[in-house]
């Protein structure tokens, strides 16, 4: 193995080892690595740290220890509490069938030029016993929400069409210049309509807040709805696919596990659109993200002699997230709202399979934070592009 220090915007990052990503067929690779072992007192393990989860307008992001110590102590207060009921004393009471209609006074409505969507079916059944349907908008910081119901014989692109027209005229907000949505499977109802309205519509996962608010909408809005159906499985359930062949434009040179420090990342996140051209951030504070500064975040960093055009094309995909998968001794790039690729292939170990299977262990005890870095040289001392990527599960409608 080989060793390096690599330096993300001034910060130094732990490198586990450098691998040498694919190259297009025909083109030679140029890095080579030594099969000499790291000494071990050198080695420097990634190791996960449990998060400390506070509460945020979407849900906290804890790591699986203490969602577990959480679910742990809220049944034991049930078992102490036999009659303790759906609602906690001081929780607010929903209307289940009640639309949302909101803009945060403090906002700027010219400021907001991004929405989030999604247009689908709910476990919740009407008078007519049809599945109802829900269209659901918010902006990323979710300073604008707005829900409302649809029977299932309405669903179509001049329905969608006229409900986003209608966010705009209800909330006083201009049209937005882009909408995300996540459903493959309505890409072309959504997109007829956004073009309908002059709005560009982005297949996209980095629908984070959206995400999380539909998660809660599950628990405190759809199961308490009186048409609910528990146990009914979402009508268009995020796809998986198969992860196929990195395009050739999107190689690089060599590629490695590293990891920088909680604070770092807020940095990164802060200074993102001064520093780089290229690259995306999270609202980390609305996420309810609170790890201590000293915990240290996974991620990738990528070495490419062409670095700013590879930034640039790495920018149009809509990234998500990175996945090391063990089983196939890879490295997946997850973009858009149904690509997989094989971003690169490596050696498969021991050691190199316990170095993912860490590194996959620390993303998941941060909450599934990581992140992917761009650089002309892992001993570089900046970025040309950074991306935070976190992973979710698939929402439960």
């Amino acid at each position: 193995m080989t060793t390096a220090t690599a330096i993300v915007a001034g910060h130094a990052l732990a490198l586990r080892r450098s691998l040498p990503l694919p190259n297009s067929p025909g083109r030679p690779t140029s890095v080579s690595l030594s099969a000499r072992s790291l000494p071990h007192s050198r080695q420097r393990m990634i190791v996960p740290v449990s998060p400390s989860p506070r509460p945020c307008r979407c849900r906290s992001i804890s790591s699986e220890s203490s969602t577990a110590a959480s679910a742990a102590a809220d049944t034991a207060e049930e078992e102490a509490d036999p009659e303790n009921t759906d609602v906690e004393e001081g929780e607010e009471v929903v209307d289940p069938q009640a639309e949302v209609c909101y803009l945060d006074p403090d906002a700027d409505p010219e400021a907001i030029r991004e929405w989030e969507l999604d247009f689908c079916s709910r476990p919740i059944l009407d008078a007519r016993g049809k599945k109802v349907w829900e269209l659901v908008v918010c902006d990323a910081t979710l300073s604008l929400q707005f829900t409302r119901y649809f029977p299932n014989n309405a669903i179509n692109s001049v329905t969608l069409r006229d409900a986003l027209a209608s966010v705009s005229e209800a909330l006083g907000v201009p049209m937005p210049d882009r909408v995300r949505f996540f459903r493959s499977q309505m890409q072309t109802i959504i997109t007829r309509a956004c073009g309908e309205l002059g709005v560009k519509a982005v297949p996209s996962r980095r629908c984070v807040s959206l995400l999380l608010w539909l998660e809660e909408r599950y628990e405190a809005v759809y199961s308490r709805h009186p048409g609910f159906q528990a146990g009914t499985r979402p009508l268009l359930a995020l796809e998986n696919p198969f992860p196929t062949t990195l395009p050739e434009n999107l190689f690089g040179d060599k590629w490695a596990f590293v990891q920088l420090p909680f604070s770092a990342v807020r940095e990164e996140v802060e200074s993102l659109e001064r520093r780089y051209a290229f690259g995306a951030g999270l609202d980390l504070d609305l996420l309810g993200f609170e790890l201590d500064d000293s915990t240290l975040v996974p991620g990738v960093a990528v070495e490419s002699s062409r670095a700013k055009p590879l930034a640039a094309w790495m920018n149009g995909l809509e990234i998500c997230a990175m996945e090391a998968d063990t089983g196939r001794a890879s490295l997946i790039l997850s973009a858009g709202v149904s690509t997989r690729y094989i971003y690169s292939g490596y050696q498969k170990t021991p050691a190199a399979t316990q170095e993912a299977e860490a590194w996959e262990a620390a993303k998941k005890a941060c909450g599934g934070l990581h992140f992917l870095a761009i650089q002309e040289n892992l001993n570089s001392d900046g970025c040309v592009g950074f991306w935070l990527l976190l992973d979710l599960p698939p929402p439960p409608v």
